[in-house]
């Protein structure tokens, strides 16, 4: 259930931001062009305390389909240097700047004792408003394991420590979802032909 798995997540990337490493190497560069370690444990933290923003506000009026959350998004396609992503990095960079590790560590902490109760006690049907549209609760949920997944990982590297292993349900459904938006990037048959024919793989089926 996605929603377990949000939460087991949640508690992986939580362990991760305690690790001494993120203290020590806050203002260092990370394994990704143009963001501190700092700011990638503030955008991994971003995924646990702004879902609690997200559940506590009114809800929305209707859903769209998860995968046309991301297609209808230019930062998929854009690349690192557009508009819209560099403000994503220049936000998250911000916001580490205006804490430090322990702060973070401890907010996170707060989010996810609060996340124990809101997550399970949602309504099936609850839209998460998002703006120019809305989510299932389940679907924000799935996106949410997406970047957690990915962005545990962001962090672990950056850092030099190995990647703390996520719960399986989390990992499969990453798995499907990055699955999905590369096939709408890349075309089915390319990422067919990526996991099955090595002598006719493409040279990236990257889903970001």
């Amino acid at each position: 259930m996605i929603r377990d798995a949000f939460l087991e997540s949640a508690d992986v990337a939580a362990t991760l931001l305690r690790a001494p490493e993120v203290s020590e190497q806050w203002s260092g560069p990370s394994a990704l062009t143009g963001y501190s370690c700092g700011g990638v444990a503030r955008h991994l933290a971003n995924q646990i305390t702004y879902t609690v923003t997200y559940l506590a506000a009114p809800p929305g009026d209707a859903a769209i389909p998860v995968l046309d959350h991301f297609t209808g998004n230019d930062w998929l396609t854009s690349g690192p240097d557009s508009a819209d992503n560099v403000d994503i990095r220049n936000r998250s960079e911000q916001a580490a700047a205006a804490t430090t590790a322990g702060e973070l560590a401890d907010h996170v902490d707060a989010a996810i004792t609060e996340l124990r109760t809101a997550v399970p006690a949602q309504p099936a049907g609850r839209v998460i408003d998002l703006g120019e549209w809305g989510l299932t609760v389940d679907d924000f949920l799935l996106t949410r394991v997406m970047e957690l997944v990915v962005h545990a990982d962001d962090l672990a590297v950056s850092l030099g420590l190995p990647t703390s292993p996520m719960p399986a349900a989390a990992t499969e459904a990453t798995i499907e979802l990055l699955g999905r938006i590369a096939a709408w990037r890349h075309g089915p048959l390319n990422v067919i032909r990526a996991l099955s024919r090595r002598e006719r793989a493409p040279g990236s089926i990257s889903a970001l």
